[in-house]
This record gives C-alpha cells, sequence and structure tokens, in this order.
C-alpha cells in the first residue's frame, strides 16, 4: 500500500480525520464531537474499535487518541505522505494553501483575534501532528482563500478606509472549501460547467454561512472579518447591532465578558438556554418548550433572509444548495426555512425533502419550484487531500 494523506479539520468543539490514498481515495475517517465539554465522544467509522477520552478532553487528546486507533488498525502503516490542516483564518496573508513551517504558524497565531474559536484549535492540530511526524509535509488549507474572488461592493465596511488599508479590516468569509465543494458538486448534479454555474450555498453546522457563488466564483457571503458575522449559529451570535458593544460596557461588561456572550453562550444556546446541538433542540420543541422552539425560529427565519440577499449579488440562479451537519440531515430546518421564501419561488417536495433528496440524485424542489433545491453532503476533507498532495508533490519535486 502507498502512502497515505492525513486530513485534520479542527472545528470549534469537533475533530474530523480522515486518511486518503496517494490517489485521493478515500480510506478511513473518525469524528470526535463536544470536545472541551462534558461526555466529548470519539470513533472511527466502519469500525467496531472504541475510542475513550478523557473528560472535557482537548482536540490534541483527540488527535492522539485518533491517530494510535488508525495505527493500531494498520490504517497508516506504511507512513504518511502528507498532512492537510483546514485553517478557518488566513486574512490577507493567505489565497492559498501553504506549507507549514514556523513562519506560517506565527502568521496563522496573528489571525486568532479574528478567528478566536477555531484557529487556536487549529494551531493545536498543527502542532501535534508536527511533534508526531516531523519529517511529513503539512499543508494548511484556508477557510477564507475560495472568497478572495469578492468584489469591494462585497468585502468593505462602511468605515474609514484607513481602517481596512493599515488593519486589513474587510470582509473576508470562510467555510470556503465547503462552499467550493459544493461548487464542484452542483455542477456536476446540473450537468453544467462549473464557470458557468451560480448557486445559493448554505453550510450549517456549529457554524453556518451562506454565499453566492456567480459563475464559479464567489461574490458574497454571510461571515465576515471574523466568524460571527452573519446567520444565527450554535454558540455564535451572528448579526447583533454594533451599538450593542457599547451598551453593554456601560452596563459594566467587560470587553471580554461581551466577547465571550458573543462568541461562547449566544446563538442557539443563547435563545434557548438549552443547547447549541439542533438535534436536541428539536427534541425540545416537541416535547413543549417554547424557548427552543423559538431558538429553531430565529434560526431558520435569519437564514431565509440571508438566502433572499444573497439572489441580489446573482445574474441567474441555478441552484440552492443546503449542506453541513445541519443543512444535510434536518429536514425540519429545510422546510421551515423555505416556508418563508415562498414569494421567490422556492417550493420543496415533502417525500424528497425527508429523504435527502437521495433518491433523486439530491434534489428536494417540487415540480412547481422556480429553482432547484439541492442537498449535498459536503466534503471538505477531500478538498483539504488534494491540496495536501499539491503541496507535498512541490515539496518532493
Amino acid at each position: 500500500m502507498d502512502r497515505c494523506i492525513l486530513v485534520i479539520n479542527c472545528g470549534s468543539s469537533s475533530l474530523k480525520m480522515a486518511i486518503f490514498s496517494s490517489k485521493c481515495e478515500f480510506i478511513a475517517s473518525a469524528i470526535a464531537e463536544r470536545l472541551g465539554q462534558p461526555g466529548a465522544s470519539a470513533s472511527v467509522k466502519g469500525r467496531r474499535t472504541e475510542v475513550t477520552l478523557p473528560q472535557h478532553a482537548t482536540h490534541a487528546d483527540a488527535l492522539s487518541a485518533l491517530i494510535e486507533c488508525f495505527h493500531e488498525n494498520n490504517t497508516i502503516t506504511n507512513g504518511l505522505l502528507a498532512i492537510g490542516h483546514r485553517v478557518v483564518h488566513g486574512g490577507e496573508t493567505f489565497s492559498q494553501p501553504a506549507l507549514i513551517d514556523d513562519t506560517v504558524i506565527e502568521s496563522i497565531r496573528a489571525c486568532e483575534n479574528l478567528a478566536p474559536l477555531h484557529n487556536p484549535v487549529g494551531l493545536a492540530g498543527i502542532e501535534a501532528t508536527r511533534s508526531l511526524f516531523p519529517d511529513v509535509p503539512q499543508i494548511a488549507v484556508f477557510d477564507t482563500a475560495f472568497h478572495q474572488s469578492l468584489p469591494p461592493v462585497a468585502y468593505l465596511y462602511a468605515l474609514p478606509r484607513y481602517l481596512y488599508m493599515e488593519h486589513g479590516v474587510r470582509r473576508y468569509g470562510f467555510h470556503g472549501t465547503s462552499h467550493r465543494f459544493m461548487l464542484t458538486e452542483a455542477a456536476r448534479i446540473l450537468q453544467k460547467h462549473e464557470a458557468d454555474t451560480s448557486i445559493i450555498s448554505a453550510h450549517l453546522g456549529n457554524g453556518c454561512s451562506v454565499t453566492a457563488i456567480r459563475n464559479g466564483k464567489s461574490v458574497d457571503t454571510s461571515m465576515g472579518l471574523t466568524p460571527l458575522e452573519g446567520l444565527v449559529m450554535g454558540t455564535r451570535s451572528g448579526d447583533v447591532d454594533p451599538g450593542l458593544f457599547d451598551y453593554l460596557r456601560r452596563k459594566g461588561f467587560s470587553a471580554e465578558t461581551v466577547h465571550n456572550i458573543l462568541n461562547q453562550e449566544s446563538g442557539l444556546l443563547g435563545l434557548s438556554g438549552i443547547t447549541n446541538d439542533m438535534r436536541t433542540l428539536i427534541e425540545q420543541a416537541d416535547d413543549g418548550s417554547e424557548a427552543a422552539q423559538q431558538a429553531l425560529d430565529v434560526f431558520c427565519f435569519r437564514l431565509a433572509r440571508y438566502i433572499g440577499a444573497m439572489m441580489a449579488s446573482l445574474e441567474q440562479l441555478d441552484a440552492l444548495v443546503f449542506t453541513g451537519g445541519i443543512g444535510e440531515n434536518s429536514e425540519r430546518v429545510r422546510a421551515r426555512t423555505l416556508d418563508h421564501l415562498l414569494l421567490l419561488g422556492f417550493k420543496i417536495d415533502t417525500p424528497a425533502n425527508r429523504v435527502h433528496g437521495d433518491a433523486s440524485g439530491g434534489h428536494i424542489e417540487a415540480t412547481a419550484s422556480r429553482f432547484p433545491i439541492l442537498v449535498i453532503p459536503t466534503n471538505e476533507e477531500l478538498v483539504i487531500a488534494q491540496a495536501a498532495l499539491k503541496g507535498a508533490k512541490n515539496v518532493h519535486d
């Protein structure tokens, strides 16, 4: 067996890992969830191997445990060709994947204040694997890179220009690897060339974003300078009135406290007071929780508003695409969101929506729908593996 490619995707509370062949063919995957919380768990998909994590396990804990499991299963016995890391924020420093060295690590660390929930855990994964595999080329793949095609009308804030020119204050966008994959898969399903494909891609997980892709290029997106802007998310507030900061400061809240509230105590968790997990939230709503129902309603309404807003950046729309853990698996969220978009001509096929469009090539729209509606499982790991392979070849060449 040839050497493999290891892909590491550190989310704010999760860790996904995948092994690919030297031809970027999928071999195995693993996931750890609820990291940093009680009840953290990990599993290797397709195996009955038990992976034990300590209480409040960190990303580094989960990474070490899962790599050990891969070794025990003889998945990476012949060594690694490359390691690809998802890194959320590259600022304006990175517009392409980068071979990781000390300089790149310091540049990623310099962006930590722009992605406080993600860049630190991404660096933890990088540092752990550099220690375990010091001789393997490691490639950073940035969520912000796909959105470098945003036009000034979409990325500039209405602020004094020096804040952008001197401090890089602008909209960057995130979930780029996922939105990039949605473009590829939607074009395939619609039998179009990517350069002729225009979609609205809704990536919905613990973090959420919507992107308008026009003729194969990202031209608008809901996240901004940081992953805090835009939609309601698991623990992040999404859009709030900027005056909130001054208001809370006058009430005695410190800047750090406000930061923590907006990033870690808001979103679905803050609205419901129960959980940031959509599955649990829906169960609680069905059991009669008014707070859970309101959190679900606000989530779907804000999502619908952003989908409508993205149409202003398009000249045509070939499909609306749902992806991510919530987007792929929650028929309730898709249906409730599209209920708000009937005026725009979106109409859902209820039976197809219940089975995620599996029986119809991803399509869940009704015959009378003005636009196709697709459910496409994301595969950020494949995009990262392809970039890692390319980076490794450049090193060896």
